[in-house]
């Protein structure tokens, strides 16, 4: 579920690098179309929030690893459906088929009493999974922001300060510890089907904290278009989330405010999985300054010797 998005090409990618046969389920087989070169990978049509039609696309799975999710809620789909109906459906569909293991992955910080409709959708999601335990094995990945060519967070503020002179900036404290997508679906692959791994919830975050503030001087300087960062005031930033959050793309919510209210980074250490993370200034500018080599290749050079 998922396998079509930002991360779930990542770990197809993983998964067929380790010869596993991989189905991704998507609403629209067009979205799949850079998976289509994997050649362990098939794709699989079907409504995602039809149960019947998800156990049949689960059928002869021995996993299925759980990817949906939203950042920002429209009129087509909410945080309730996406985070919480989902997980119920697919944890129904999953006993159907009689699914081994489900790998559900949901987000730092979730928590049926969090400050913002997505955390606490996120928190709902999870106990949804939880609830399973009796008669399916589940694992939860729980990931701070994650990065990586092709990402919606990195490279949204390479455009902006490529754009404009200084970045007024909500949020300027609110504290993440970002993590490579690659590194997320290597973790996603010592999981599954992995019994020590059964009724477990990972932490996934990079080596380092940074403030939101920190996270956009970076990308200025990497891009070369360092820009004066403005903290706004509580009322100025309640204002400028309101502001883009009624403009094309949503770049922030009055929700995604909220959320940033508490801090985006681990309770502990990095799970015991058999690698270390890769550091955010070891990759990011290999992309955001334009470079055109895939950073997979980079993984292979960060994880020659862990």
């Amino acid at each position: 579920m998922g396998g079509s998005g930002f991360v779930g090409r990542a770990v197809a990618e993983a998964l067929c690098e380790r010869g596993l046969r991989v189905r991704v389920v998507t609403r629209g087989a067009t979205r799949s179309r850079p998976l289509w070169v994997l050649p362990t990978v098939e794709i699989s049509q079907a409504n995602p929030h039809d149960e019947v039609q998800l156990a049949a696309c689960f059928d002869g799975m021995d996993a299925v690893v759980n990817l949906s999710g939203i950042l920002h809620e429209s009129r087509r789909q909410t945080f309730e459906a996406v985070h919480v109906e989902l997980p119920r459906k697919v944890v129904g569909a999953c006993r159907a088929a009689g699914v081994g293991h489900l790998v559900h992955v949901s987000a730092i910080g979730s928590s049926e009493s969090g400050p913002g409709a997505y955390l606490r959708s996120k928190g709902r999601g999870e106990s949804a999974i939880r609830e399973s335990a009796a008669s399916l094995p589940w694992t939860i990945l729980r990931p701070s922001v994650i990065f990586g060519e092709g990402d919606k967070f990195l490279n949204t503020f390479a455009r902006l300060v490529a754009l404009f002179p200084f970045v007024p900036l909500a949020g300027a404290g609110a504290r993440f510890q970002p993590i490579w997508v690659e590194d997320v679906a290597h973790a996603l692959a010592a999981v599954l089907g992995n019994p020590q791994a059964y009724g477990q919830i990972y932490e996934l975050c990079g080596p380092r904290v940074y403030t939101l503030r920190e996270l956009v001087e970076f990308v200025g300087e990497t891009t070369g278009h360092a820009r004066p960062v403005i903290p706004l005031p509580g009322w100025a930033a309640k204002l400028q989330a309101f502001t883009l959050e009624h403009l094309p793309g949503k770049m922030m919510t009055r929700d995604n405010l909220k959320s940033m209210s508490v801090d985006n980074v681990a309770t502990g250490a990095f799970p015991d999985l058999g690698f270390r993370p890769a550091a955010l200034e070891a990759i990011a500018p290999q992309y955001l300054a334009g470079g055109h080599a895939r950073s997979r290749y980079n993984l292979f050079r960060y994880r020659a010797g862990r």
